[in-house]
């Protein structure tokens, strides 16, 4: 598994609910001038105003970013305490904090604290399917014969 890689993945992820988070969805406020068109009517289902069309726009955006905060939410919270306190204090709290800044506030050495966010990061990678691997995604063929070789390395030496 690429662990840089996958880090990078998780931290993305992490900043991007941070973004859900302070997201104001004014942007997709319907324009107040009015245009004239000349459509023909139609006798189907199909939205043809701009103002339905942005109200449903904005309606399947928010049910994206409220399912997308409760995922991470979830995940974070099926992780140990000691490592969803470290995820919540430094990813996930409103105010940018360091890393030294937080290992501080929660006692931890600098080391521990490493391990933490590291193995944290890892279990969040695989509780959110977001992975990286070195060679692609693996088979069920390649772990086994990864599995069976590594067994072979290990008796031999």
């Amino acid at each position: 598994m690429d662990r840089e890689a996958t880090r990078n993945a998780v931290e993305k992820l992490l900043e991007r609910y941070n973004m859900y988070l302070l997201m104001d969805p004014i942007d997709m406020q319907p324009k107040i001038t009015t245009s004239f068109t000349i459509t023909p009517p139609t006798f189907t289902n199909q939205f043809h105003s701009k103002t339905e069309n942005l109200v449903v726009n904005k309606i399947d955006k928010e049910k994206e970013r409220h399912d997308f905060i409760s995922k991470i939410q979830k995940a974070v919270n099926r992780l140990a305490y000691n490592e969803r306190s470290v995820i919540i204090k430094r990813y996930m709290e409103p105010v940018n904090i360091y890393d030294y800044e937080v290992y501080n506030d929660l006692g931890f050495s600098e080391r521990k604290y490493y391990r933490l966010k590291g193995r944290a990061f890892y279990k969040l990678a695989f509780i959110l399917r977001v992975e990286v691997y070195l060679f692609g995604v693996p088979t069920v063929e390649t772990r086994i014969v990864k599995t069976v070789y590594v067994k072979f390395v290990k008796r031999r030496y």
